[in-house]
């Protein structure tokens, strides 16, 4: 038998090494097309992927239920996901404030409330709301049922330590510190009464969120919305803080910063530790602050895709809203038909988040329509620099690129009170002028090819086109 000399052993195995390198640098490149820089997880099951290579897609109880949204209502959400939604993208169930508080009511905080807690100050879902977390399961029998449904689970947290854990002075899990130590009680949430801050600089400060990070990713958490962090009193050491947390435990854990607007000099170390950040405050069902969000959008479009992040312009209030209202039934949106299509179509030329806030399992079929455009769901996830290019008096014009082609995608809008009769130049929205083709992406047909871009647009409605040299 011949002898193989080591020298050559240890050559072949060089090279397979870094035959091995090769494709796996090969396999990230070619999962982050479309990102400018990136966030790495140390995870195996992550093969190296960003937490969040588009915008997260999913649905959020806070429109719908407030605080008193209950397990079941809560499945009932996610089986409607799975049903009529997921195949278009969404996949995040998110369950919003106060999970922890049993006799939470509306949209609304009570102080002092006896909240729902562990031996280390940690808090856990109310039983008397989500029964399969008792004798201590936590959320776990939940994320189970959601994931069994190919979805992903999320929780909403506040900022910091709950004020009941420092008045019992509880420990501090794997540390000899307790819970005044870390309390910074100068720096609670100015709209609710729950939590302290928490001052990572002193001994146990780090811990602390280390340890609520372990319980949410013992439950199979693949999302947490952390409030109270970006704006009011801007928080970046407990941004930083829970971003190593949740980091230690080795899941894979998309961060979304709330509430906002977030500080725009604060966007490197946004998107060094989160997702996908607010730029606003909350947003609902009201054309004033539709108005607000475009130019919310127009200053944070230059950051879009940093590092696979995503500025966040909030839910999407279409649908059954306020299901907590005195009679359970909740009230349909407010906007109108024409403007929740302008909301959808700002929200995916943007490359926003797309969070649904209404009540999936009664949404009607102009809703789930206005949902599930395909080709206006691809501007969203796959749109490359999207930037305002038009803003006149009652109108706006945003352009991206269709990612590996000349073609662009092009969105107008009629802020105006008034119906409007667009007549552009392609210059004047920032194109070579000739003749070009126009696909209406909304209505998924072509439109021909015009030297110059000419539309009617009712009063706050809003067209979407994919655009090319003929």
């Amino acid at each position: 038998m011949a002898i193989v000399p080591r020298e050559i052993l240890e050559a072949c195995a060089f090279h397979l090494l870094a035959m091995r390198y090769s494709l796996l640098i090969l396999l990230a490149s070619a999962l982050l097309a479309g990102c400018r820089s990136y966030r790495f997880i140390e995870d195996p099951e992550s093969q190296g992927a960003p937490l969040a290579s588009t915008p997260p897609m999913g649905w959020n109880s806070w429109d719908s239920y407030g605080t008193t949204v209950r397990e079941d209502q809560v499945k009932a959400n996610a089986d409607a996901m799975a049903r009529d939604l997921a195949r278009f993208g969404y996949r995040y169930v998110v369950v919003d404030i106060q999970w922890y508080q049993p006799t939470a009511q509306g949209h609304d905080y009570v102080p002092g409330a006896a909240l729902a807690m562990d031996e280390y100050g940690r808090l856990v879902p109310a039983v008397n709301k989500f029964p399969s977390s008792a004798h201590g399961a936590g959320f776990k029998p939940l994320a189970d049922y959601v994931h069994g449904l190919g979805l992903k689970f999320g929780i909403h947290i506040m900022r910091g330590i709950p004020r009941q854990a420092v008045r019992a002075n509880t420990p501090i899990l794997g540390t000899p510190y307790h819970a005044r130590a870390i309390a910074d009680t100068t720096n609670g949430c100015v709209w609710n009464p729950d939590m302290w801050g928490v001052d990572v600089r002193r001994p146990g400060g780090q811990a602390y969120y280390d340890g609520i990070a372990q319980l949410y990713a013992s439950w199979g958490v693949d999302f947490v919305k952390a409030d109270d962090m970006g704006s009011h009193r801007f928080q970046p050491l407990e941004i930083r803080a829970l971003r190593t947390a949740l980091d230690r435990t080795g899941r894979p854990i998309v961060l979304s910063i709330s509430p906002g607007p977030a500080p725009l000099d604060s966007a490197a170390l946004l998107a060094q530790h989160a997702q996908m950040w607010r730029i606003s405050d909350d947003f609902w069902d009201d054309w004033k602050l539709v108005l607000q969000q475009f130019d919310y959008a127009r200053d944070w479009a230059r950051f879009v895709g940093d590092r696979c992040t995503w500025p966040d312009a909030d839910m999407l209030p279409v649908g059954q809203l306020r299901l907590t209202d005195s009679s359970g039934r909740g009230t349909p949106s407010r906007l109108t038909p024409d403007e929740q299509r302008t909301v959808m179509t700002l929200w995916s030329i943007f490359r926003s988040p797309l969070i649904i806030g209404g009540d999936l399992p009664t949404l009607d079929a102009p809703t789930l329509a206005l949902l599930t455009n395909s080709e206006v769901l691809e501007v969203n996830q796959h749109g490359e620099e999207p930037r305002q290019v038009l803003e006149q008096p009652g109108l706006r014009a945003w352009c991206s690129r269709v990612p590996g082609s000349a073609e662009v995608y092009l969105a107008l809008f009629n802020l105006g009170a008034e119906a409007r009769h667009v007549d552009l130049s392609w210059s004047d929205v920032g194109l070579r002028d000739g003749v070009r083709h126009i696909r209406d992406l909304w209505n998924g047909r072509s439109l021909g090819s015009a030297e110059r871009l000419r539309i009617d647009l009712a009063s706050h409605a809003s067209a979407l086109f994919r655009v090319g040299e003929r």
